[in-house]
């Protein structure tokens, strides 16, 4: 399982393995190792490695580094923030054993104009307890850091990153590479902080998981292991009926083709059933174009309700390319109240704008799961106050976004997370660029309908659609189009398989 930690509760990991019997210095001469091991990975002997500490435990981890890296035989030079005479504890220890020259910055800059493509810039100047944007000296450094043609290693965490949102605070160092310690944080994954840390190295200098009963778990990394068991299987001697029937409610007749993508994926993730409902004449143009999933006319909001009169027809997506209007808050509304499994895609969420409450009215008192599927600007529109509060991480956002609303909050981005009522939060890692295209979100919005028709939970739904859909699109490769994420399910779905 990839749990994410942040800050707060990662000093507090640390505090434990010490109370448990580890020194802090041999977390620290583990950590420095780690950081020497990552460097020698990134340049060579004959080329020069400076290295950047900076006045706590990140400076301390730099030091150690330092000294393993002149054991070896590399050209180290090291600069300190601050003074000396300042250090306490742990990194006052490594300094003292460092056995090298340490230049301050405020007396010398180091010369990190003069590097090249080949050199090494270590960035041990704050880690990812940053609590305030940079200024003065430390802001003019990354600036120098970012200029430098070197290539660049981060400890812990990007200097200028907060570690708990991924937010840049004044500037940040573009790092080629980023090694942290026993887990990610959240700044890791969330961009900007993603973009900013190249590849990323955790490793393990000896913090027990047994400090996990006391260690607040933030979030995951959304990866097979968080959902896998779940993942949902035909039985020997079952039939269609018990994997379960999942409707997809259309637009008009100009607005058919969402609705058809939501209802294909929901058909290849293995609903047993599927059914669009559509106003005659667009129910007209789908009877063309499906031939496996079944087509019904529904010209208002009664026989929509009708329709659901039938108990085995177990889960909707209503959203995409739907409408905005009375009409489609009707059918939201009938869907939920009738205790379906519903996800609220693109129009069914911008039809709830400023109303959120009244959505989440209709949710707390149902039965079913919920899933909504906003991207930043719906989630604007429903959630104004938690969007506009830039004190939330993505994170934070989406787990208010879904204790207010009862419901599985997938609020969707190129790090997408998926936020559940209880706190359980992950973050999505897959995918590609190619899926910020028209279509991708109606097919997302048809894998989890999908998932929640077999009787997957709300939680796992959202988590394992997610995932599915990314997958896909790296299968795609360039240029995808929504059509080709569905045909690139199975593979998907075989590549969780763990």
């Amino acid at each position: 399982m990839h749990e994410l930690l942040v800050p707060t509760e990662m000093a507090k990991a640390d505090r434990l393995t010490v109370e448990g019997g580890r020194s802090g210095l041999e977390l620290m001469e583990k950590a420095g190792l780690a950081v020497a091991n990552a460097a020698g990975r990134l340049t060579t002997y004959e080329r020069r490695v400076i290295l950047l500490a900076g006045p706590g435990n990140n400076g301390g981890d730099a030091f150690v580094a330092a000294r393993h890296l002149k054991q070896r035989g590399f050209v180290a030079e090291v600069f300190l923030l601050g003074r000396a005479d300042k250090l306490k504890g742990d990194a006052l220890e490594a300094y003292q054993s460092l056995r090298l020259d340490v230049t301050p910055i405020a007396d010398q800059m180091p010369p990190l104009s003069e590097l090249g493509p080949y050199d090494l810039i270590v960035d041990g100047l704050f880690g990812a307890g940053l609590d305030r944007p940079l200024e003065g000296v430390s802001l003019e450094l990354v600036a120098a850091i970012n200029a430098s043609a070197a290539r660049i290693l981060a400890i812990d965490l990007p200097s200028g990153l907060d570690g708990r949102t991924g937010q840049v605070m004044g500037d940040a160092v573009k790092a080629d590479a980023t090694i942290t310690f026993f887990r990610g944080k959240p700044g890791h994954y969330l961009f900007p902080g993603r973009g900013l840390c190249g590849a990323l190295n955790i490793s393990q200098i000896g913090i027990q998981e047994t400090v996990f009963p006391e260690v607040a778990i933030d979030a995951f990394v959304n990866t097979p292991e968080l959902w896998a068991a779940a993942l949902p299987e035909p039985q020997v001697d079952g039939h269609k009926y018990n994997r379960g029937h999942l409707v997809v409610y259309s637009g008009d007749e100009f607005h058919t083709g969402a609705a058809r993508l939501a209802a294909l994926a929901g058909q290849r993730v293995g609903a047993g059933l599927t059914t669009v409902l559509a106003p005659t004449p667009a129910a007209r143009i789908h009877a063309m174009h499906l031939s496996s999933v079944m087509v019904r006319p529904s010209d208002n909001p009664k026989q929509f309700e009708d329709h659901l009169g039938d108990i085995r027809l177990n889960a909707v997506v209503i959203g995409p390319a739907a409408g905005v209007g009375e009409v489609t808050r009707k059918a939201v509304h009938f869907s939920i109240t009738r205790d379906r499994h519903v996800v609220l895609d693109a129009d069914a969420l911008t039809a709830f704008a400023g109303d959120s409450e009244g959505l989440a009215g209709l949710i707390k008192g149902a039965h079913g799961q919920q899933v909504l599927t906003p991207h930043e600007g719906e989630f604007a529109r429903l959630f104004p106050d938690i969007s506009a509060d830039r004190s939330l991480s993505k994170i934070e956002k989406a787990r208010v976004a879904a204790e207010q609303s009862g419901a599985i909050v997938v609020l969707k981005g190129a790090d997408t997370v998926v936020a559940a009522p209880d706190g359980r939060a992950a973050v999505n890692t897959n995918g590609t660029p190619w899926l910020a295209t028209g279509g991708s979100g109606d097919v997302l919005a048809g894998i989890i309908g999908g998932l929640l028709a077999q009787g997957v939970s709300g939680f796992e739904a959202a988590a394992m659609g997610v995932w599915l859909h990314g997958r896909a699109a790296e299968l795609c490769g360039p240029m995808l189009v929504p059509e080709e994420l569905i045909s690139k399910l199975p593979a998907a779905y075989a590549s969780a398989q763990v």
